[in-house]
């Protein structure tokens, strides 16, 4: 069985594993959180790579369109249980600056390194600007649910203690915009027999084991992540914000990381630009209004889509810059450098202190 794989998944996989039970041997032999702490994000990461690959084998014959919808959604698993983990622990501010930096991690950081890997390979590139012209649309509401809640919950305002009412409320739309939103996600590209056509794929049992077995050991791993979180922040004099919004938020989104650059390096601009703005959309319309829902369940604390002003900003600022480089279909390295360069500035806003 181990011949299926290539001698990237193999190593990928063996490091997974490795980290994954480096991580269990620290926590149990009462090791530094720290360590602890390292060793689960490296975990993390290779089990989201490991996702990524199952991902990536099951949408062999779909379109890029779609490809990107499946990868992204399964993506989001390693992210979906840290923030589940992290609200029992009642770090919500963590888990509201986690889901923000997901959306300008994926919509900066990532889509800039890829239009810099790509763009200095291949020059200028060009993916679907009707695909892209949607996702902008849409980033643009993912911002407004956010922006709206705060403004109207603050002080003066007209939902002025109703945080959480207004959250719920915003939540269900945000939801039903999600389901109706499939549908034009994955038309516009007709299957073209996978990325790779021709090329050797793994059997769909062992596609779907593999996406089990990574998805099972990621639930287990994410709470360790953040069960050595808190102690990690505070060794390391890091805030909630900065730990949610760059720490959390990149640990949480290694499959888009390394499928979008790699894509834009293999010069495919639709397979890239669907895996990284679907991932920045499916936090904003699905897997925050879920965490929402699911804090109310759990009891306790409730997380809500109040953040501070400070990120409110940086998303509408986000939502602005990605739209304008997008939008015309066609991607520069000097775009991609201007992507990371904002995110680089946000990311040193909330070093010293609480944005969330």
């Amino acid at each position: 069985m181990l011949a299926t794989f290539d001698k990237e998944t193999r190593i990928i996989g063996l490091a997974a594993i490795a980290a994954s039970l480096a991580t269990l041997g620290l926590r149990q032999a009462g090791a530094p959180d720290l360590a602890t702490f390292v060793a689960s994000a490296i975990a993390l990461a290779g089990l989201a790579a490991l996702v990524g690959d199952g991902t990536d084998q099951l949408g062999r014959r779909l379109g890029p369109s779609a490809t990107g919808v499946l990868q992204s959604a399964l993506g989001n698993l390693p992210e979906f249980f840290i923030g589940i983990f992290a609200i029992r622990a009642g770090l919500l501010d963590v888990v509201r600056a986690a889901l923000v930096g997901s959306i300008l991690a994926n919509t900066l950081l990532v889509l800039g390194l890829a239009f810099v890997a790509g763009g200095l390979k291949h020059g200028p590139q060009r993916f679907g600007a009707d695909q892209t012209r949607t996702m902008a649309t849409l980033l643009v509401l993912a911002v407004a649910a956010i922006a709206i809640p705060t403004i109207a919950t603050a002080a003066g305002g007209p939902a002025h203690g109703h945080d959480r009412d207004l959250s719920v409320v915003v939540s269900v739309v945000l939801l039903l915009v999600f389901v109706a939103s499939i549908p034009a996600s994955i038309g516009g590209t007709a299957p073209n027999g996978g990325a790779e056509a021709g090329a050797p794929g793994w059997p769909l049992p062992l596609a779907i084991g593999v996406l089990v077995v990574a998805g099972v050991a990621a639930a287990f791993v994410s709470d360790w992540f953040v069960a050595s979180l808190e102690p990690a922040m505070a060794a390391l004099g890091m805030s909630q914000a900065f730990a949610g919004l760059v720490v959390v938020a990149i640990a949480g989104n290694a499959v888009e990381n390394v499928v979008g650059i790699q894509a834009m390096l293999a010069n495919k601009g639709d397979l890239a630009i669907s895996v990284i703005l679907n991932s920045s959309l499916q936090v904003a319309l699905a897997l925050a209004p879920v965490l929402v829902l699911v804090s109310i369940l759990l009891g306790g604390a409730t997380l809500t889509l109040v953040v501070s002003p400070l990120l409110v900003a940086g998303l509408a600022f986000a939502a602005l810059l990605a739209a304008f480089v997008v939008i015309d279909g066609e991607s520069t390295w000097l775009e991609g450098v201007a992507l990371i360069g904002l995110y680089a500035i946000l990311a040193a806003s909330v070093w010293w202190g609480p944005a969330a």
